[in-house]
């Protein structure tokens, strides 16, 4: 197990402490942070929530030898608990982002409250270039806060990007130095402390409840076109060329 949890001054901590792997998440992961964060609806001690990684990385992405080995193919896949559990987490959710965010290291900001990075952070959503397709709702929120074009560098090309330009998309709240990022996002969270614990949590469903149930009808197509892009012969192609460390090559795909 990878992920530590603690509360402090009314702040749960989710903390993805992998480095040696680069901060992967593999299925155990995504169990213990869903766990963590069904726990805080529950836990009057708890006004806010601040996920973060390690001073070097946010997290990597997938862990590819166990995403293999067990690939998400239904609804109660770890990764999925761990979507439904942050869409569903009624307390607000800080990131601080240090480092490299791929793959679902950036499309879990997407649902997160406050989102804070640091200077030398890179973030990336390179699932075509995987063989895959977006997920967690990331080709509706996406476009709608970017706008198509935007949308397409990071969504087709994979293109990564900076934390200023995760600023500027709409993703991020402000660009910090690294050695700073984790501290600003915990003073933020605390500032919940001061505030109405319920006037907090019905302020965040309303700003939400207009766009859920698309959301969750966007995350499950997404899953039902992922489960399938998974075994087929592109992704083959591009998972076996990651563990041979070159290019896939794709020219004899239509």
């Amino acid at each position: 197990m990878s992920i530590k949890t603690a509360v402090v001054n009314g702040v749960a901590t989710i903390e993805i402490a992998r480095p040696e792997r680069k901060n992967a998440l593999t299925g155990a992961m995504y169990e213990a942070m869903a766990e963590a964060l069904i726990a805080v609806n529950s836990d009057k001690t708890v006004r806010a929530v601040l996920i973060q990684g390690q001073p070097n990385i946010f997290t990597s992405g997938n862990d590819i030898d166990d995403f293999m080995s067990r690939p998400p193919r239904d609804e109660d896949a770890p990764v999925f608990q761990f979507m439904r559990a942050l869409l569903g987490c009624e307390k607000p959710v800080i990131a601080a982002v240090n480092g490299a965010a791929i793959g679902i290291g950036t499309t879990l900001l997407l649902h997160c409250d406050f989102v804070f990075v640091a200077d030398d952070a890179r973030l990336a959503m390179p699932f075509v270039g995987l063989g895959l397709v977006p997920e967690f709702g990331s080709s509706l929120v996406v476009p709608r806060l970017m706008g198509h074009v935007k949308a397409a560098e990071k969504l087709l090309l994979g293109d990564p990007f900076t934390g200023p330009d995760a600023v500027e998309c709409g993703i991020a709240n402000a660009v910090l130095p690294g050695s700073e990022v984790v501290a600003h996002a915990r003073r933020v969270a605390e500032r919940f402390n001061t505030l109405a614990p319920g006037a907090v949590r019905e302020s965040k469903r309303l700003m939400r409840r207009h766009s859920q149930e698309q959301l969750n009808e966007v995350i499950k197509v997404e899953a039902e076109i992922f489960a399938a892009k998974l075994r087929s012969p592109e992704a083959m192609e591009a998972f076996q060329a990651f563990f041979q460390k070159r290019a896939p090559d794709f020219s004899k795909f239509d």
